[in-house]
């Protein structure tokens, strides 16, 4: 039996956005329903509970008519049964992200974006709500082997107190590995989750190797954080804690 596609349920007052937004993620397999506002949104989510098909992901942006987008991602995390929530809104400075992630969004995402950044972090927030929710664990700064990140600011400090510098791919796939430290991911998995899925597997390669450049700033056993697994990918080596 073929597993159900993911419910999506996006919320937004700009219907461009919504048309390219749906359009998009159901190419890629989700089922879509988009909204202009919360009241209908509430009406989605209790529709598709009574069905018996609730709705896994909420994308919700938040300058809404009405109800604004913080109000309601305060009500839905008053909800144990409510979906996993994905903001993606204008609102992109670093308070309006933490304020966002601190009232219990999954992930936070500022427009504009990467159509292929928000289809690696609707499946990253799938993938963590099956395996349990391992990012509210974590927290929004974490320590491994010595290095500090913080999540929000996107912010690396190494063991000797350096500041390291970070691309935006180099960010997703780093904070993808202290999500799932000692598994093995993959190279398409990386792939896209960095938006590169269109580029082959040479392409993670080599932002691997960068990153481990990085987290070699002031040791070379800094490389050897993020190990090669013969014909199966790329696993982190090292116990990640929440600060």
């Amino acid at each position: 039996m073929s597993q159900r596609a993911s419910r999506i349920l996006l919320v937004d007052d700009d219907p461009g956005i919504r048309a390219l937004v749906s359009a998009f993620l159901g190419r890629e397999g989700f089922e879509v329903t988009a909204v202009d506002s919360t009241p209908p949104m509430w009406e989605a989510l209790t529709r598709a509970s009574g069905e018996g098909r609730p709705i896994d992901l909420v994308i919700l942006d938040l300058m809404l008519p009405g109800e604004g987008g913080l109000q309601a991602l305060r009500r839905l995390r008053a909800d144990a049964e409510a979906p996993a929530v994905l903001v993606l809104s204008a609102m992109g400075s670093v308070a309006d992200r933490v304020e966002g992630l601190e009232l219990g969004a999954d992930d936070y995402l500022p427009k504009p974006c990467n159509p292929r950044e928000l289809l690696a972090r609707v499946r990253a927030v799938l993938r963590r709500r099956t395996a349990g929710g391992r990012r509210e664990a974590l927290g929004l700064s974490v320590s491994f082997a010595g290095f500090r990140l913080d999540r929000i600011r996107r912010e690396l400090v190494s063991p000797g107190g350096v500041s390291v510098s970070l691309s935006e791919g180099e960010f997703l796939l780093l904070n993808h590995f202290i999500e799932h430290p000692g598994e093995v991911l993959s190279r398409e998995t990386l792939l896209e989750l960095s938006g590169q899925s269109d580029n082959g597997d040479r392409a993670i390669d080599v932002q691997v190797s960068r990153l481990r450049r990085k987290l070699a700033c002031d040791s070379p056993a800094g490389a050897d954080l993020i190990r090669t697994v013969r014909n199966g990918g790329y696993m982190m080596k090292a116990e990640v804690r929440p600060l």
